[in-house]
């Protein structure tokens, strides 16, 4: 009897261990095959100058106040149009609700549906008491080393000049889209977004429907993803949502010399609360973004991670334990929960009635506000109050990547970058294309810049710079995109 049950268990393992050999190697690359893109000539030294301009305006949003710095915007706006002669003689160019820009570079074919290419102006402030640290002074706009130094200069003016400059040379070289393609610039992407949704609600009441959306967002880099040698370039097909929960307790208040019982201090209820919910974390999912991603680079791989990858069928539960830990990886399959804030007590020997802190999450596609808010109840119980700090904003919906655009953004990357994987992946910031979601079902972040760990630190931290091979590279894959945008559309 056990040798019969040996046999058969080691014959369902054999047939298991052929299965997933067979389905590892059956796995094709499916990375596009394209003739590589005919080389562009790009002024790297003159469109460096020309964002180096652009950086040294102090162009910082603010919440409270759209119109704060606005002298700084114009500037900015004034640099703009001395600089790109062409765009602003032939495009339409309007400003929206104070600050934010619509240029319109009316297509051939009425027919056709118009692109809209994204780009915001704002940047964020420099944090206090960081400024020695920088290498260059974060608004000098400095070029050395290879690099255009200062605040902006990666996110996100780097790509508006680069989009500019695509414009311009199409257009001294006489070229007209095919298609009408809008150039959306917002003045407060790094606070609320209002400059965005004005544009598109304008947009929305001049019944426009857009064929496709391309934002700031994912990149291309280079180490991170271990067991893959080539870059990845990561097209965000989707935007976490978020908000931001206020959590207050209120205890008994009193002398310390005579604290209450243990536990009913506000402080105490509170700091038990958070614990919860920091150990309690909302469950990972392998699906979407995530899963669309993993199966794509699967086949560029080696060895077991080829294999896992390849059979999430049945590592998938392995693969998302792993993913889960924490970290960038973490954020892609979960809502994660970030401790952000905590306030209670005024003096040392006074115990505070209320303590309150803000937790902040980044939800995953396929959740919600809503169901954000129904686990964090559950989580830190009755005692502790839970309402928005504000009003946030649910994820968004999945871009197809069997879309025409995708693709067409798929075979303009890998013809300027034979070197690299093109995958689709989860944005887990956010970003200005957010709003547009009414206006088209194919909304993608990313922008081609060639980035390395160490770099990540940079983008609203210290010493943010972009290489100026990088920004003569955007020149080209923008210039290149509205080429291959306008032509007669390929099925995917």
């Amino acid at each position: 009897m056990f040798k019969r049950v040996a046999l058969v268990v080691g014959g369902l393992l054999a047939l298991l261990i052929a299965a997933v050999a067979i389905n590892t190697l059956r796995q094709g690359s499916r990375q596009l095959d394209v003739p590589p893109a005919p080389p562009l000539a790009v002024d790297e030294k003159a469109v460096a100058d020309t964002l180096a301009q652009a950086v040294r305006f102090r162009t910082v949003s603010s919440a409270s106040d759209p119109m704060q710095n606005s002298d700084e915007f114009r500037k900015l706006h004034a640099h703009l149009e001395r600089s790109f002669p062409l765009v602003h003689q032939k495009l339409k160019r309007e400003v929206v609700d104070g600050l934010n820009l619509l240029y319109t570079w009316q297509g051939s074919d009425p027919a056709a549906k118009p692109f809209a290419l994204m780009a915001h102006q704002d940047v964020v402030p420099i944090e206090p008491g960081t400024e020695p640290k920088w290498e260059s002074a974060p608004f000098d706009g400095a070029i050395r080393d290879g690099y255009i130094w200062g605040r902006g200069s990666w996110d996100d003016k780097g790509n508006l000049v680069a989009e500019l400059q695509a414009v311009e040379m199409l257009l001294a070289a006489g070229f007209q889209p095919r298609q009408t393609i809008y150039i959306i610039s917002g003045s407060n992407e790094e606070t609320t977004s209002n400059g965005a949704r004005a544009i598109a609600q304008l947009l929305a009441s001049r019944n426009v429907k857009l064929d496709f959306v391309l934002d700031e967002g994912l990149f291309i880099g280079e180490g991170f993803v271990p067991g893959l040698a080539k870059p990845v370039a990561t097209i965000g097909i989707a935007e976490k949502g978020y908000i931001s929960l206020t959590l207050s307790a209120t205890g008994t208040p009193g002398h310390s010399s005579a604290p209450p019982a243990p536990g009913n201090t506000s402080i105490a209820i509170l700091s038990a609360a958070l614990t919860r919910l920091d150990q309690q974390q909302m469950p990972p999912h392998l699906d979407g973004a995530a899963r669309e991603l993993f199966e794509t680079i699967a086949p560029e791989m080696q060895g077991m991670q080829r294999v896992a990858l390849s059979n999430l069928w049945l590592f998938g539960p392995l693969v998302q334990s792993q993913m889960g830990r924490g970290g960038a990886l973490n954020s892609m399959v979960r809502t994660t929960t970030a401790l952000t804030i905590v306030q209670g007590g005024m003096k040392d020997n006074v115990i505070p009635e209320r303590a309150t802190a803000v937790a902040n999450f980044r939800i995953l596609p396929g959740e919600s506000r809503e169901t954000v808010m129904a686990h964090v109840r559950s989580v830190v119980g009755e005692r502790v109050q839970v309402k928005p700090l504000l009003e946030g904003k649910d994820p968004t919906p999945v871009s197809p990547t069997t879309a025409v655009p995708y693709q067409v953004l798929n075979r303009t990357l890998r013809s300027l970058y034979p070197d690299v994987i093109v995958a689709p992946a989860l944005f887990t910031a956010g970003s200005d294309s957010a709003a547009f979601v009414g206006l088209t079902e194919n909304i993608y972040r990313f922008s081609p810049i060639r980035v390395k760990a160490e770099d990540l630190p940079r983008i609203h931290g210290t010493n943010e710079r972009i290489a100026t091979a990088n920004l003569a590279g955007l020149v080209r894959f923008y210039s290149l995109l509205i080429r291959n945008a306008s032509l007669e559309r390929p099925t995917p």
